[in-house]
């Protein structure tokens, strides 16, 4: 049984007037390091509000960029369901259906249209996952503009790690005969003030400016490509996905000696988690000590308070477009750090600022993983 306590900590959004507080969840391995059994637990715990319930229906998974798409995938997993996310990057040969994340610091969501039109007329239910449903609006907006777009009577429903909607929200879907799950509900009504309490004088390191490059010079890095290439950006199906992620961590374990590190980093970028967690739970169920976080877009403020979830934020520029800057929170120094990504084309922007930011923490050997 998981808490409000166990799991929620507010922090301050930066310069976001839509909505000045972030609800972050320390077990969800997305901008708090966290061991990665932990993470796939609480998933798991979440699948396990919906095991059963939708046997005679054949189910797609929809999992919402940038925050949900482990969760997401881990939900079809358990579930054995066809899984997609959805997306704000480009995708090759792909016309998208939009909407909007209306409290988001970047508000363009996108699915791949493709691949609903193939599936729409066999498909039952789309369940959409969620790590925070807060009003709900993100998840109707879609909801309107599927029903807009396609005749079939299609059911839908929804899973959250966390669920902060009021009365008003939870009638609005009951009407709709949408069906809500969740682990734990909140109450936001004191959020804000509890953001507003904390002042933005954390450490802010600028790896974008060529700051805080190591100081040592003892660093090594390394650099390869991964074999195969599943993107959940386009529908795949669960059991195939995860014997991909098996395969991965396999060609990695094929590369690296974790015998000579006890304290282990597992990094995914942005969108780009799951396969990343996989491998971190791979890793640590070898007995190694483990965290696994990813890159995100939020702009999150830093606070020197002890209290506060985070005290150190990295900007970087981001391996899908180096004009973009993205961010990572509370480094610490490991024995090994180990990124994967699927960003393709250019990433030596991304990655030398993220070079930066590792070997300031105090990291100096640098695995780096392409697909």
């Amino acid at each position: 049984m998981y808490t409000e306590q166990d799991l929620v900590r507010v922090a301050r959004r930066e310069n976001n007037k839509k909505r000045s507080y972030l609800v972050v969840n320390r077990l969800q391995g997305k901008h708090i390091p966290v061991k990665p059994g932990e993470a796939l637990a609480m998933f798991r715990a979440l699948a396990d509000k919906l095991r059963g319930l939708y046997e005679k229906e054949t189910l797609l998974v929809i999992g919402f960029a940038e925050t949900a798409t482990a969760i997401g995938a881990a939900v079809a997993a358990e579930l054995g369901a066809d899984y997609m996310q959805t997306t704000r990057e480009l995708v090759p040969d792909a016309a998208y259906l939009y909407f909007s994340e209306e409290h988001s610091h970047a508000t363009e969501q996108k699915l791949v249209r493709n691949d609903i039109d193939s599936v729409v007329k066999s498909i039952d239910r789309i369940l959409f996952v969620e790590d925070e449903v807060t009003t709900g609006k993100t998840i109707q907006n879609i909801i309107t503009i599927l029903k807009k777009q396609y005749s079939e009577k299609i059911k839908f429903s929804v899973a959250s790690i966390l669920n902060g909607m009021d009365k008003t929200a939870l009638d609005a879907y009951g009407r709709s005969q949408i069906d809500l799950f969740w682990l734990v509900k909140t109450d936001h009504a004191a959020y804000a003030e509890i953001a507003q309490a904390y002042n933005e004088d954390g450490t802010y390191v600028r790896c974008k400016d060529g700051a805080q490059a190591g100081q040592n010079g003892q660093v090594t890095m390394c650099s390869s490509k991964l074999k195969g290439r599943m993107d959940t950006r386009r529908i795949v199906h669960s059991a195939a996905y995860q014997k991909y992620c098996a395969s991965l961590y396999q060609d990695i374990a094929e590369q690296i000696d974790f015998e000579n590190a006890q304290k282990i980093l597992v990094l995914g970028t942005e969108e780009f988690m799951y396969p990343a967690l996989y491998v971190a739970d791979r890793i640590e169920a070898r007995g190694n000590d483990v965290r696994f976080h990813a890159t995100t877009r939020s702009p999150i403020a830093v606070s020197s308070a002890e209290n506060y979830p985070f005290h150190t934020r990295y900007e970087l520029a981001s391996f899908y477009d180096s004009s973009r800057t993205t961010y990572l929170y509370e480094l610490q120094k490991y024995d090994m750090v180990v990124i994967i990504t699927d960003a393709q084309g250019d990433t030596a922007a991304g990655m030398e600022t993220l070079y930066r930011a590792l070997a300031a923490s105090g990291n100096e050997r640098i695995y780096f993983f392409q697909l």
